[in-house]
């Protein structure tokens, strides 16, 4: 998959997941009918976050984004649903390639060398994709588990 259709598709399921934690949270403090919705909801929101941070950071390094575009990519994760407006407007002002830049060329960095790989060899990637999110999941859980 290219990194446009990568970066959208993500972008969306990040806003999706927030309007279900949302939910949850309007279920569980609001209606007092359940706090299962922000269990169940909380935590697939958590993993699509980090999920959209690995995609953010392996598109920006393959795209070549700014470290300000990078920022405000990851920045755009806390807000809910601001992830499409800032998908939207990278395809309009800085669109992304329809394929990967570092498939063909070469990496120039230890970072390019990484992304470099996991796009050359995309069953690969996606497996090395996965573990990260479940990596940093589970530190993110060890760190402090959200609360309430």
């Amino acid at each position: 998959m290219s990194p446009r259709p990568l970066f959208r598709r993500v972008a969306i399921a990040e806003a999706i997941t927030w309007a279900l934690l949302l939910t949850g949270m309007f279920l569980k403090y609001v209606t007092e009918t359940t706090e299962l919705g922000v269990r169940v909801f909380g935590m697939l929101h958590g993993v699509v976050f980090v999920a959209y941070a690995v995609v953010a950071v392996v598109v920006a390094v393959d795209q070549r984004w700014t470290p300000r575009r990078t920022v405000a990519a990851l920045a755009s994760a806390v807000p809910p649903f601001a992830t499409v407006p800032f998908d939207r407007w990278v395809e309009k002002h800085h669109p992304l390639e329809e394929s990967w830049r570092l498939r063909t060329a070469d990496p120039a960095g230890p970072l390019e060398r990484l992304v470099a790989w996991l796009v050359r060899s995309p069953a690969q990637g996606v497996a090395a994709g996965l573990v990260a999110v479940a990596a940093l999941t589970g530190l993110a859980l060890l760190v402090g588990p959200p609360t309430g």
